[in-house]
């Protein structure tokens, strides 16, 4: 007996503003080209038009559609799905946020447990050691540093507060974007410290900051190996934290750090887990978003922390288009869910779903 044709389902993304998407038409197609059906949502959203699809042999449906999708197709997005969604049937990929125990994500759990659905989760398609295989990672850092070095800027002019953020059409116009923000800051670019300086997101970040000549301070493990206090991070005008929340994680920046003597203006957050039991930076408690881009924790001596979660998304094509390569290779193993990396993240969707 022939093996059932595997039905790739991709959705359009419920989120606002987020015009990613998990693979491209070029890498649609090779997924065809390997036996692989493949069914795309209508999106006047995404960055890339629907017709790109059509042309390269993908099947398309209406938008936010996936609900009514075959029961073996597996639905490929990127975000959260509406809340409006009670029971979740099928096999999905993507970030569920949903193994650090936070609240929605435990409330996401429940929905597959229902359903008796499957959470293949983006986060967690990794090799044998642990490795991330497919990340916006370098892009999230990248945007990240631009957003904060905005927020420092905005900050500076007059003490304001970050105006709001809208995606760009290439790295390049976000790069003269931020250049342009400084023109009348007095005090010109601060001093930046990132941490987890070795990493996908750190790396983004400093290639943004060095693409406007910045020096940049560079901690990884060995600097963060002891655990705090952290003084030298107070002494830094700007300080980006670029490391995933998770067991053992230091603390970098207490509330009794902000009415103490500091430097510190700017935090970004750009791994963005305020929801997380081991949240490095517990001074916030919610994501900030593109119209809101920091949110104030201290006067007179300002502080804003910039935690926005879908900052690849300020670079949709270029991000999207990185990560497509990356997914590709994995899909294409798609067929073989109880070998590698699908077991893998099977499992510990198993894991923590035992524990709802």
């Amino acid at each position: 007996m022939s093996k059932r044709m595997l039905h790739l389902w991709i959705r359009s993304e419920q989120r606002k503003n987020e015009k990613r998407v998990g693979i491209t038409p070029q890498d649609a197609s090779k997924l065809i080209g390997n036996g692989i059906k493949v069914t795309v949502e209508e999106s006047a959203d995404r960055i890339i038009s629907t017709e790109e699809y059509h042309k390269l042999g993908c099947k398309i449906a209406d938008q936010h559609s996936w609900p009514r999708a075959p029961k073996d197709a597996i639905i490929l997005g990127l975000k959260e799905l509406s809340e409006d969604v009670e029971i979740l049937e099928h096999k999905h990929i993507m970030f569920g946020h949903a193994f650090k125990g936070q609240t929605a994500g435990l409330e996401l759990l429940q929905k597959f447990k229902v359903g008796n659905g499957v959470l293949y989760d983006l986060e967690y398609l990794t090799d044998p050691e642990g490795r991330r295989l497919a990340a916006f990672g370098y892009w999230a850092g990248y945007a990240g540093a631009a957003v904060s070095l905005k927020a420092y800027a905005d900050q500076q002019n007059a003490k304001g507060i970050c105006g709001p953020v809208n995606f760009f059409k290439n790295k390049e116009a976000m790069i003269n974007n931020i250049r342009d923000a400084f023109v009348n800051v007095a005090n010109k670019f601060p001093r930046i410290l990132v941490v987890g300086a070795l990493g996908r997101v750190g790396t983004g970040a400093i290639d943004f900051c060095e693409s406007l000549g910045l020096r940049v301070t560079k901690w990884d493990v060995e600097e963060t190996k002891n655990g705090e206090p952290f003084p030298e991070i107070l002494e830094h005008e700007l300080f980006l934290n670029c490391i995933l929340a998770r067991p053992g994680t230091p603390i970098f920046v207490r509330h009794k750090c902000l009415n103490s003597i500091r430097k510190l203006k700017i935090i970004g957050d750009i791994s963005c887990d305020p929801d997380s039991s081991f949240n490095p930076i517990p001074i916030y408690n919610s994501p900030t978003n593109w119209a809101t881009p920091v949110v104030r924790v201290n006067d007179p001596n300002p502080l804003d922390v910039m935690a926005i979660d879908n900052l690849p998304s300020l670079l949709p094509y270029e991000s999207s288009v990185d990560f497509s390569k990356q997914l590709l290779p994995l899909l294409l193993n798609l067929n073989e869910p109880t070998e590698g990396v699908w077991k893998r993240a099977k499992e510990t969707f198993l894991k923590c779903l035992n524990e709802v």
